[in-house]
């Protein structure tokens, strides 16, 4: 990505919140055949009593043959995660200011995989379920019927990847005066075609942010 200072996102619970809030991840491989991508949910590894709280650690599965197309656990893999993102127009901008933009949060992540058992890759996959069913009245579980589960889970293979670095951008007009800022999130709220709620309210969240850190200064 573009290394633009003031844009770069470097605290990792800000990259946490950002994977743990879009969790459909690209995962990208430079292959002896050339570049594989696919796309997979990613959960964050809780870390455990003697773990680096700071470190990032993420838990997956891939379909086979995934995991022979992109040579898991031989070389280091990028995945990619991707928070709100929108269009900017210079209709929130004012007249002098007739260049667009796209606003985003982004965050790059290199490790290499390592290839779960097969019992770590169940509870895995188990825990992925929970974590997407919680949220429904009557969340379901693969212990409802644990042996299908187990049957069909044999068609995936799990992985960990200990994040060993990360490249994220929190591209969020911060390089505007906070009036033109407070315009852009309006126009973003709004019912125009580029409307993007998500997107206002990361920008709303990173520059309150942003004023509470001034005025402590």
């Amino acid at each position: 990505m573009r290394h633009t200072p003031h844009f770069l996102l470097t605290d990792v619970d800000e990259v946490r919140r950002l994977i743990t809030g879009n969790p459909w991840a690209t995962i990208v491989s430079h292959t002896a055949a050339g570049l594989v991508a696919s796309h997979y949910p990613v959960l964050l590894e809780t870390p455990g009593p003697d773990d680096d709280p700071d470190a990032l650690v993420l838990v997956s599965h891939v379909g086979r043959p995934d995991e022979v197309a992109h040579e898991l656990g031989q070389h280091e893999v990028l995945v990619v995660f991707q928070g709100p993102h929108g269009y900017v127009s210079p209709a929130w901008y004012p007249p002098e200011q007739f260049v667009p933009t796209w606003n985003h949060v982004t965050a790059h992540v290199w490790g290499t995989p390592e290839i779960l058992s097969d019992d770590e890759n169940f509870r895995v996959l188990g825990e992925l379920v929970d974590h997407f069913e919680r949220v429904m009245p009557s969340p379901v579980s693969l212990q409802i019927d644990e042996e299908t589960a187990r049957r069909m889970a044999k068609g995936t293979v799990g992985i960990r990847i200990r994040v060993t670095r990360f490249d994220a951008r929190a591209k969020l007009s911060q390089n505007k005066a906070p009036e033109v800022i407070d315009r852009i999130v309006a126009g973003l709220r709004g019912d125009g075609p580029y409307a993007s709620p998500a997107l206002a309210d990361e920008m709303a969240r990173a520059h309150a942010a942003r004023a509470d850190d001034q005025e402590a200064r």
